[in-house]
């Protein structure tokens, strides 16, 4: 009986699914090329790298069937258990840079420190745009525009030149004004530096473009009768722009932390890691383990992780701000 009770169900299932395809066939039709393509382009290769992450494959191996080199959770707990951050060696403690840990608090601070820059400037430019009275808006827009326009590692491979040590564009301007060449890339600080300075550069105006959409849509009868009540420029700034402006930059903030935590291009065509793998993040180093090392379980296992950590960081954030609800 209950043999038959599922069957009838999954039956009448069946034909209701059937009957929904059958009566928007024309509407399946045009999302089927976009959801082949997803499946194709996403869903596969994820998959795929999912499966991966718990062999063993390298390049010696990878004629092998998956299930001979299967290793279960062993690529996990090597990447998760490895707490070698700092070696004792012959010339004291060192930072080990190639340990997860680091890199994984070196991507943080690179994303919070780029996170600051283009919120910071792309903010500040939106206000000048917005301010009344002000000639060649329009100019400055497209101006400023320019840099988001210009694909990121053309972009890359140019500020990578403006900070070579003897012909690049700033040392010459430091040499100027009396000071001496840097070399940008011997030090963790300076090649921090030159990566926070190019991503910078490339994010302001994101944020710009978002923020100056955002402040055109306050209506100005509410800082007219702020005035009225007496109440200063910080005042009307801090009471009626700042959460004016929280439902469209709250989103806009997450995406660029997603987007800055996986930013590729830049840390590898500008430093490439130097010195000693200091400025790697956890994309690139996953990368490098895979086309250096030639470790591919290994890295989809860190690849995995790396998106784990995402889709953490994005379920909290969404609860906590409510974003979606001001989308």
């Amino acid at each position: 009986r209950r043999t038959g009770l599922a069957a009838f169900i999954g039956l009448g299932a069946a034909h209701r699914t059937w009957r929904t395809l059958r009566r928007h066939r024309e509407a399946y039709s045009y999302v089927a090329p976009a959801m082949i393509g997803m499946l194709v382009l996403v869903f596969f290769p994820f998959s795929y790298g999912i499966l991966l992450s718990f062999t063993g494959q390298t390049l010696y191996n990878i004629d092998q069937p998956l299930w001979d080199i299967w290793t279960g959770f062993d690529n996990y707990v090597k990447i998760i258990t490895d707490f070698d951050v700092v070696r004792a060696t012959d010339a004291g403690r060192v930072v080990n840079y190639q340990n997860f840990y680091y890199t994984l608090f070196f991507t943080i601070v690179w994303t919070a420190a780029n996170l600051a820059v283009g919120v910071g400037v792309g903010l500040a430019l939106a206000l000048a745009l917005n301010a009344r009275g002000l000639a060649f808006k329009g100019f400055y827009r497209v101006l400023l525009i320019l840099p988001w326009a210009v694909p990121n590692y053309i972009t890359a491979l140019v500020w990578k030149g403006m900070f070579q040590q003897q012909f690049g564009v700033v040392n010459q301007v430091i040499q100027i004004f009396g000071g001496t060449p840097i070399a940008w890339y011997d030090s963790p600080m300076t090649s921090f530096v030159t990566i926070l300075a190019t991503n910078g550069w490339l994010s302001f105006p994101f944020m710009m473009v978002v923020a100056l959409g955002a402040l055109q849509s306050i209506p100005s009868d509410l800082y007219e009768a702020a005035k009225v009540d007496g109440a200063g420029r910080w005042q009307q700034f801090y009471l009626i722009t700042l959460p004016s402006l929280k439902p469209a930059m709250i989103p806009a903030i997450i995406l660029s932390v997603v987007w800055t935590f996986n930013m590729f291009n830049i840390p590898y065509l500008v430093s490439a890691g130097e010195p000693g793998g200091s400025t790697e993040i956890l994309i690139t180093g996953a990368y490098k383990i895979a086309f250096e090392q030639y470790r591919y379980g290994y890295s989809a296992a860190y690849s995995t992780i790396i998106f784990g950590i995402l889709l953490v960081y994005g379920t909290w954030q969404n609860r906590v701000t409510k974003a979606s609800e001001g989308i």
